[in-house]
């Protein structure tokens, strides 16, 4: 009879996370990173801006906005800007997927609320695994957030996000 019972394979039962609380660890990541991203986005434009010489003359005249804008000062509006759009995807990236792939298999606001992200084994994902769920999160699962309302629908509360990169969000 124990031989039985060693043999007998015993799965936990795993409390998966919900749309309402990832929804709320998703709006603590996003205060924890897009208020310094809004910082360092805004001191870009100004170092961008200020090279052409624009900065100081829109300080000295406040017309000077009005006109129209010179070859170097469209140049280097835009050059803030694309710098900018990389240093944000850059840090979503690190801090997102990074986090995910950490020991955590968290980020700070999943860990706040007990949750981590694991493959379909609850094993630790791989920080390419990770990089994937969050372009998928970023470009597929934001159009008219579909992506995320699938989550209320599927058995193990997946988002398309997760069913794209094969992984679930589990309470620890």
């Amino acid at each position: 009879m124990d031989s039985i019972l060693e043999q007998q394979h015993y799965e936990e039962k795993k409390e998966y996370g919900g749309f309402w609380i990832r929804f709320a660890a998703y709006l603590i990541d996003s205060i924890i990173v897009v208020i310094p991203l809004g910082i360092l986005s805004t001191i870009i434009f100004v170092i961008f801006f200020g090279a052409s010489g624009a900065f100081d003359a829109a300080m000295n005249d406040p017309n000077y906005l009005e006109q129209d804008l010179t070859d170097a000062e469209a140049v280097a509006i835009f050059g803030g800007y694309l710098v900018a759009i990389f240093v944000n995807f850059a840090v979503a990236v690190l801090y997102f997927a990074g986090l995910h792939a950490s020991k955590w298999q968290a980020t700070i606001g999943k860990k706040l609320l007990g949750l981590k992200v694991t493959d379909m084994d609850g094993n630790r994902i791989s920080f390419w695994r990770a990089f994937g769920r969050y372009l998928a999160m970023t470009f597929l699962s934001s159009i008219f957030m579909i992506g995320y309302i699938i989550a209320a629908f599927t058995e193990k509360k997946q988002a398309l996000h997760d069913l794209i990169a094969r992984t679930i969000v589990v309470k620890q």
